[in-house]
């Protein structure tokens, strides 16, 4: 048998298979129960409109706010630890490895419940002024990483043509440096963004209002209330219309970055 005729003997077996499991599991499905459970009319009427009004606005402009919070502090960690300063550069490193290394729910829980208790200090906004905090630590903690990464991918020469213009190095890092590197890091960038858009349901355990709830807290309590997982289901597709348009975004934009390079 060639080999050609091989591969398309495996293909149709690989073909067949799938659509036999394909076919198994539609088959097997209670669709009426399905229908019922998962995509009930009236439930999702009763989200309607507060779902998009309040949720899903909360949670756009948490993750907004995280994402703004994370990039300034994630920037200055980076030249912090790329200073020629050492004790600069260790708290940096300290900084960063700390927050990278603790899980977001715990830096939340921390910001929200820890330091009240501990110290007495009460960050502004209450519980999800705190949540948010602990939101920003994470997301500059992986940022400056990120950030880091691309100020070294600027070419050296670049920065010795600024010095030979005459600009100090300040100047030439805000002017030149800075520019080139965070057009090279805005794929990554922007991946940071989709992550901590859904980073924002871990905000449930600083507590929420009904004013304050994002999609997952709210879609969860709506599962309790009606006994029905449609809250659920409208919360998913909510995800997916912000997440899949920036996706695309990242994908086209390293494919563009590709190109030009």
């Amino acid at each position: 048998m060639r080999r050609t005729t091989k591969q398309r003997l495996t293909r149709i077996v690989l073909y067949a298979v799938f659509a036999a499991v394909v076919l198994g599991v539609v088959l097997s499905m209670d669709w009426q129960r399905v229908g019922t459970q998962f995509f009930n009319l009236e439930v999702a009427r009763k989200q309607l409109p507060q779902i998009v009004t309040i949720a899903l606005r909360n949670t756009l402009l948490f993750t907004v706010t995280s994402f703004a919070g994370g990039l300034l502090i994630g920037t200055l960690m980076a030249l912090m630890k790329l200073s020629s300063a050492t004790p600069y550069r260790l708290f940096a490193t300290g900084y960063i490895e700390l927050f990278r290394g603790i899980p977001a729910l715990l830096t939340i829980f921390a910001m929200a419940y820890m330091l009240p208790i501990a110290l007495g200090v009460q960050v502004p906004g209450g519980n999800i002024g705190a949540g948010l905090l602990g939101l920003i630590l994470v997301a500059s903690a992986y940022m400056a990483e990120v950030i880091r990464s691309g100020i070294q991918a600027v070419p050296k020469g670049q920065r010795e043509a600024a010095r030979s213009l005459g600009m100090s190095q300040s100047r030439t890092m805000i002017s030149v440096v800075l520019p080139q590197a965070f057009r090279i890091v805005i794929p990554p960038v922007t991946n940071e963004f989709v992550l901590l858009l859904k980073d924002t349901s871990l905000l449930f355990i600083a507590g929420s209002t009904l004013q304050t709830k994002e999609l997952t807290t709210f879609a969860r309590d709506g599962l309790t209330t009606n006994a029905n997982a449609t809250p659920l289901i409208m919360a998913a597709m909510l995800y997916l219309v912000v997440t899949i348009p920036l996706t695309s975004l990242v994908a086209r934009m390293e494919k563009r970055m590709a190109r030009a390079r």
